[in-house]
């Protein structure tokens, strides 16, 4: 044994001998300590010491060699002097605590060299963790991402694989050997699979730069520096991809939707304030810019329809809250920038008939109203870089406008038609604005003003609809519309006269599709 707190040099095998021999190892193993590690010791004196430790050694022999032989009292042949001596000495008083099992004296002694002692008890059986399933992950068509340099485990360390101390926390161990596992056996079939593999171009690694250095001797130093490869150099064998163009942009977009509405007494279509159900159907169809920067051809056909229960009307079981059927065309050649020469053309009318409550007296039907429009100007297109904004105005010194009422059974004043006719032409200015704006991912917000005048008579339409789009099938709408008539007759008792306000607040269905 090896006493506790000593560690003999490598440089000293004889120590191996005599560090078993007690006392004289002490004075052994000082005495090679300061032969070998005092710096201040010469070769007189490592001689000098040599010699004390021979002699040191041969007397550690010596006392071996008796302890051993025959005549060693404590051999079991003769009785224990030390303990005849205590005998014989009335005055020493010992008990069953000083003699070991052998009934032989403890030495003062022997507790000092039991420290040196290794008591080795019986080791407690491991516990090991549970073999956690491997993730499906590993399963699948595998894809290269990246070479792992994995962590190697000793293979006689069985502590990652047993249980923790506590055992609320096994499973950090049980997930660490999982993705070990699932590492590296993943790895090790990329490197034996290799034709297997696949390859992601989003996840694979950055490719290697290249350096070059230059060494200049006037200052004795080595300049490092990147290479960089003129990408309008490289030729690569690319295949050819049968692209076909798409010279018309497509964008439908229809909706089912449950809604709130007021209407002003005095609108021109007529309605009531209630909750009801409306449906939309708009489909835009304009020429692709990118291949036709010189023209713009755009049209949108648009119908809305909101039918609401009339509980209040003995007559009719429905009323119609809105209704209409709207085109919207354009036609330019550019002149210059974001300038268009343009004609634009506008028609609207409705398509069923709306009644007042509780009577049959007509307030609108198809073509009573009906509204044609047609203007020469120019037209100024912007959308900014992010597309986010698109902005269309046009602006038609000549313009033609025609109303149009042919039910006889509804007065034609209502829409400042002549008694006895069923048309008036007009002829003046009109300008348009139409704007786009994404305010997030999910909130659009569309604006449309129109505006007419003969220099004697106006009108002008203001549409403004907010969008929020919960998901791709569900959306919340406001659609506001403010509109001014200046042959707008007023309403009794009410302070409305040429301006008239619908506001429409709708949740339900909606569908896209687009053409990109």
């Amino acid at each position: 044994m090896v006493t506790a707190g000593i560690k003999p040099h490598p440089r000293t095998p004889i120590l191996t001998f005599l560090i078993g021999h007690r006392p004289k190892q002490l004075q052994i193993y000082y005495l090679c300590k300061i032969m070998y590690f005092n710096d201040m010791t010469t070769g007189i004196h490592r001689l000098m010491i040599l010699a004390v430790i021979v002699a040191t050694a041969a007397i550690a022999s010596a006392q071996t060699a008796y302890e051993t032989s025959d005549e060693n009292p404590n051999t079991g042949r003769y009785p224990d002097r030390k303990l005849l001596e205590l005998l014989e000495d009335e005055e020493s008083t010992f008990t069953e605590e000083d003699l070991d099992e052998n009934g032989t004296l403890i030495s003062a002694f022997d507790d000092m060299w039991a420290d040196t002692l290794s008591t080795e008890s019986e080791p407690e059986p491991l516990r090991f963790l549970p073999v956690a399933p491997l993730p499906s992950i590993l399963f699948m068509p595998m894809v290269y991402d990246e070479f792992m340099h994995l962590d190697s485990i000793a293979p006689f360390d069985p502590e990652p694989f047993v249980e923790a101390q506590y055992a609320d926390l096994d499973w950090i161990k049980i997930e660490a050997n999982r993705a070990r596992a699932y590492r590296e056996l993943k790895q090790r079939y990329m490197l034996d699979n290799i034709e297997d593999v696949r390859y992601n171009i989003y996840t694979m690694p950055k490719p290697p730069k290249k350096y070059t250095a230059t060494v200049d001797p006037s200052t004795e130093s080595i300049t490092v520096k990147e290479i960089i490869t003129d990408k309008k150099q490289i030729v690569a064998d690319a295949g050819f991809t049968d692209v076909t163009r798409k010279n018309w942009l497509h964008n439908i977009d229809g909706r089912l939707q449950f809604s709130q509405a007021y209407i002003s007494p005095n609108w021109y279509q007529g309605g009531n304030n209630n909750v009801n159900g409306i449906g939309s159907f708009k489909w835009n169809v304009k020429l692709n810019q990118k291949f036709h920067p010189e023209f713009i051809v755009e049209a949108t056909t648009e119908y809305k329809v909101g039918i609401a229960s009339a509980p209040q009307d003995t007559i009719h079981a429905y009323n119609i809250t809105q209704d209409q059927f709207q085109f919207n065309g354009t036609l330019g050649l550019k002149a210059f920038d974001k300038w268009y020469y343009s004609v634009n053309a506008q028609f609207k009318t409705q398509l069923l008939n709306n009644y007042k409550p509780n009577t049959r007296e007509l307030k609108a039907a198809f073509m009573t109203p009906g509204e044609l429009n047609i203007g020469v100007g120019m037209t100024y297109n912007y959308k900014n870089p992010q597309k986010r904004l698109t902005l269309d105005a046009s602006i038609s010194p000549f313009s033609y406008n025609l109303k149009i009422a042919t039910n006889p059974g509804i007065p034609k004043s209502n829409f400042g038609i002549d008694p006895g006719h069923h048309t008036v032409s007009e002829f003046g200015s009109n300008a348009e604005v139409k704007l786009t704006w994404t305010l997030a991912w999910n909130v659009t917000y569309s604006s449309r003003l129109f505006l007419f005048t003969d220099y004697d008579y106006t009108q002008g339409d203001w549409e403004n609809t907010f969008n929020f789009s919960i998901n791709r099938y569900f959306s919340t709408q406001l659609f506001i519309h403010v509109r001014y008539d200046s042959h707008q007759l007023p309403l009794e008792d009410t302070n409305w006269h040429h301006w008239q306000l619908k506001e429409i607040l709708s949740f339900g269905f909606q569908y896209q599709f687009k053409t990109i």
